[in-house]
């Protein structure tokens, strides 16, 4: 237990014991105590004096005696007007680290078999182009995501729906027909989902060009330059072209849905590549093209019990505007899905699967109206977790020349960062000297681990709910709140350990409660035992970030700890093995924080 709350629960029985009075936790204010006055937490008394109808001064007095009488908390206390400044004793410190210390997973809460279920949905990809720089934070919060939630005690199932049909598919399967002369993964060596990616881009170019022709003829006819490019948008050859392509593949024409299958499974391949890459996975995917016949299905359901209407040209709508919104469209007047649809449909799949008690969707804030909607369409149709289900909204991810767009070509692909990333990293070290006494194998592991982690942490650091700039080059820093700043001082530990063993110095299971510690140490072993409190609050606000700060805040106490005292050089035995427990603690932690946030530490560096 934090010493907050035991001192807190010693104030309350203490006002009990005095004035024979009930007050609750949220009566107890402590707070650091001002550095200009001896003490660690500081009570604000003036609330209680009301009760005691003393004077401020003497009840912060009468209360100060009562715990230091009936508890072994504190070593001194001073009363400053109606405010009580406690000094916690040295052996409540060394209590709350053997507490930890004795704890190997330290802050985490496991689930049981009986535990909430909560589904993740992540991912999310088209399989018309490769994941990119967007993809990759929208992967890496879903994971870490997922671990936060089930460190506070949830079963989870993390999940991922394929968008492997729509419009955009069948760009990319048009342009390949047309230009592509038979090219395959393996004759051109490319990755198969770069390689489609390559005829979506195609589609684009071509189309653009049928675009320009169509609006120059129509201008050079008379017609509004605005009005023309409009006309030309929905005429352009190919645009039909692939609109025609897409029915035929809801109407199941067997070549249409060959070409489908064939192209989707060479995206499938190196999407897989990707997200070993990344170190992600799912427990279950979702295919759209399985799930939108049964959104079809359920708004077919909708419509016969009133909740939907048909307009005269055969579309089927939802009137929202009694909940102050517009009306949705649901399915098309030729009878096609649009992306509400689909997501009815894999909802009521996923709700077949599994007794999900909680739904949450890892999508950018660019879909926030599409959630709500989906929310409410959900509740109308009966799914228990509909009206309660968490859009996890992030912020998108720029780069310093602006943002990234598919069908023209300029997006980070996911692959090349993650490559560079790691051969950043082998730079980086190699030039500080950091890798010198390792073996070409360890090396590329090690580069490995710190350019993902660089990576990883540098996207994850950020409240998600944010737009955020990526620079690579800040992320790989092995100074300030970056990845390898944290890993570093990770491995540093671990050094520190493998020395001490080394040395035949044993770290105690548990440590004898009299050591005389200083402020610094004090302080590190409060931080330590924060962790617990961190992760709930992860948790709860759905926020990996508090995580990821929190190692920082953490490793950059023990950098200032490790400049400032000896540890294996300390000729006081105790205080050595204090100082030994407190780092290997310090390791403990971050390794479990930076491992829910899924970066992996090195054992060195």
């Amino acid at each position: 237990m934090k010493i907050e709350q035991q001192l807190t629960e010693a104030v309350i029985q203490a006002v009990k014991s005095l004035y024979d009075a009930d007050v609750t936790a949220q009566q107890v204010v402590l707070q650091k105590t001002k550095k200009e006055f001896e003490g660690h937490l500081t009570l604000v008394v003036f609330p209680f004096a009301k009760i005691s109808r003393k004077k401020p001064a003497d009840t912060a007095q009468q209360i100060g005696e009562w715990v230091a009488a009936n508890t072994r908390l504190i070593a001194g206390f001073n009363a400053v007007n109606g405010f009580l400044n406690f000094v916690i004793a040295p052996a409540v410190w060394v209590g709350l680290l053997n507490d930890v210390h004795a704890c190997p997973d330290y802050g985490i809460t496991h689930p049981t078999e009986s535990s909430p279920l909560v589904m993740i949905e992540y991912s999310s990809p088209n399989t018309n182009k490769p994941l990119h720089l967007g993809h990759v934070r929208n992967n890496l919060l879903g994971w870490a995501l997922a671990n936060v939630v089930q460190a506070n005690g949830n079963r989870v199932v993390k999940t991922n729906i394929v968008n492997d049909r729509g419009i955009h598919i069948c760009k990319s399967m048009l342009a390949w027909l047309k230009y592509g002369e038979g090219e395959t993964p393996a004759s051109s060596g490319k990755k198969g989902d770069h390689l489609i990616g390559d005829y979506y881009v195609a589609f684009d170019k071509h189309y653009r060009a049928e675009v320009a022709d169509i609006k120059a003829r129509l201008t050079a006819q008379g017609m509004d330059p605005d009005e023309a490019e409009e006309k030309a948008k929905r005429e352009a050859p190919l645009i039909k072209e692939a609109h025609d392509m897409l029915v035929k593949w809801e109407q199941n024409d067997p070549e249409v849905r060959a070409l489908w299958r064939k192209m989707n499974e060479w995206v499938y391949e190196g999407f897989d590549q990707t997200y070993k890459a990344l170190g992600v996975s799912f427990d279950k995917i979702y295919y759209e093209s399985e799930t939108y016949l049964e959104g079809k299905e359920k708004v077919e359901e909708g419509l016969a019990k009133g909740i939907f209407f048909r307009k005269p040209d055969g579309s089927v709508w939802a009137d929202l505007t009694a909940e102050g919104l517009d009306e949705k469209l649901l399915l098309r007047a030729d009878g096609t899905s649009v992306y509400m649809t689909q997501d009815i449909g894999t909802a009521k799949l996923r709700f077949q699967d599994f007794p999900i008690d909680k739904m949450i969707y890892v999508v950018g804030n660019e879909q926030n109206y599409h959630f709500q909607v989906l929310s409410i369409l959900l509740d109308k149709l009966g799914f228990d977790w509909g009206k309660s289900l968490v859009h996890f909204s992030y912020g998108m991810v720029e780069l310093p020349n602006g943002k990234m767009k598919s069908r023209e070509g300029t997006v980070v692909d996911a692959d090349d960062l993650v490559a560079e990333m790691v051969a950043q990293a082998r730079r980086t070290a190699d030039e500080a000297g950091k890798f010198d006494d390792m073996s070409e194998a360890e090396k590329q592991e090690v580069a490995r681990i710190v350019g993902m982690g660089a990576l990883k942490y540098f996207l994850l650091k950020v409240d998600a709910r944010k737009n955020m700039l990526f620079n690579p080059a800040e992320s790989i820093d092995f100074n300030g709140n970056t990845g390898p700043f944290i890993q570093y001082t990770y491995a540093r530990i671990r050094s520190i350990l493998r020395k001490a063993a080394e040395a035949g110095i044993e770290v105690p299971a548990t440590l004898p409660t009299g050591i005389a510690l200083s402020v610094k140490e004090e302080e590190i072993v409060q931080h330590i035992a924060d962790f617990a409190a961190v992760v709930r609050q992860a948790g709860t606000e759905y926020q990996p970030a508090a995580v990821a700060n929190y190692c920082y805040e953490l490793v950059k106490e023990y950098n200032q700890f490790y400049h400032d005292f000896s540890i294996l050089r300390e000729e006081n035995a105790d205080l050595r093995a204090f100082r030994l427990v407190l780092s290997e603690n310090v390791a403990k932690v971050v390794r479990t924080g930076m491992g829910l946030l899924g970066i992996e530490m090195p054992e060195r560096m």
